[in-house]
């Protein structure tokens, strides 16, 4: 009977145990900052989390197919200088500049998808090539200046607020979630999805069509991506070429964290708010505590690290407890 009550006890931490570590962190930061728990504060953090928020929806889509997406802090920055470039240089309205660098981001994606399913590059590479050739197109168009002067109305979208407290990005991240979260749960091609990243081959056999799947997610993450900076657009009220640098790092570690697998077909994309969440409050809290920068990005590392191993951990414990019942 204890033998029984310890499996599910591993099963429920494996499922749910992000959810503890998110209390915890709450609870230290809390107990060492009384500015923690403000109002003004949590709202500051959902804010400061919704951008890499909203690629995460993106990412978890790619991962949950087995595959990676490390172009997506350079879509972030191509949109940025991109959407800006439209607005002053081409005097187009915010909202055909804004629609223009979805359709960009989407292609971008299906790019890395094409490489991807036509020519077998491993994702790793087709998007880490995008990622520094994207990078790249940010800095020559701009010529590594920052972009300014764009309609002021543009940045409502960015630092506007609904009912004077929620601030906008941050419905824009859980509506973007919400979509994500129907797609993968009520259609079939998110059943197909899940399928592709728990056993590819299997999938195709049983009449699948795969690429066509991994087109869906990579187009859905350059979407995701664009739409994250556009969002970044409108808030920091500048086209910088630079920006969205390192979102993947944590992107990913949000989506792991959140219970993605690496290897791909398992992981909910609610619980990936969770991982995203954590990351925010990491940072958020060791900023209060004036922790040095340097110090935050070794601390990440080591949460990045934790959360893979964490995730190897729970594959073999679910592999041998399916020896076990067999």
């Amino acid at each position: 009977m204890s033998k029984m009550n310890s499996k599910k006890l591993r099963a429920i931490l494996g499922e749910y145990g992000i959810i503890a570590v998110l209390i915890l962190l709450v609870i230290v930061f809390a107990c060492l900052s009384d500015r923690f728990l403000l109002l003004n504060n949590i709202f500051n953090i959902l804010r400061q989390v919704s951008i890499v928020g909203i690629i995460s929806v993106g990412m978890t889509f790619v991962m949950l197919t087995g595959g990676i997406d490390l172009s997506c802090g350079s879509v972030v920055g191509a949109s940025v200088v991109g959407a800006a470039l439209l607005m002053t240089e081409a005097a187009m309205h915010p909202v055909l500049a804004c629609l223009i660098m979805l359709v960009f981001g989407t292609v971008l994606g299906l790019i890395n998808a094409f490489f991807i399913t036509q020519f077998k590059v491993p994702p790793f590479i087709a998007t880490l090539g995008m990622m520094t050739s994207v990078r790249g197109i940010a800095y020559i168009i701009t010529g590594g200046l920052p972009v300014f002067g764009f309609n002021r109305s543009f940045t409502v979208l960015g630092q506007g607020y609904v009912l004077n407290v929620i601030p906008i990005p941050v419905i824009v991240m859980f509506v973007v979630f919400a979509f994500g979260i129907v797609f993968l749960g009520k259609t079939r091609i998110g059943r197909h999805i899940y399928g592709v990243g728990g056993n590819e081959e299997a999938a195709r056999l049983s009449g699948v069509n795969v690429k066509k799947i991994k087109y869906i997610v990579y187009g859905i993450a350059g979407l995701m991506s664009s739409l994250a900076g556009v969002v970044l657009l409108a808030r920091v009220n500048s086209g910088q070429p630079n920006a969205g640098e390192g979102y993947e790092m944590d992107v990913i570690t949000g989506v792991v964290l959140g219970g993605v697998s690496m290897s791909g077909g398992q992981g909910k994309l609610g619980m990936v708010i969770v991982g995203t969440l954590i990351m925010g409050i990491l940072t958020n809290g060791m900023t209060m505590l004036t922790v040095n920068e340097y110090v935050q990005q070794f601390i990440k590392g080591l949460v990045l690290i934790g959360a893979v191993a964490l995730d190897n951990a729970i594959k073999e414990s679910r592999a041998k407890q399916s020896i076990d019942k067999a």
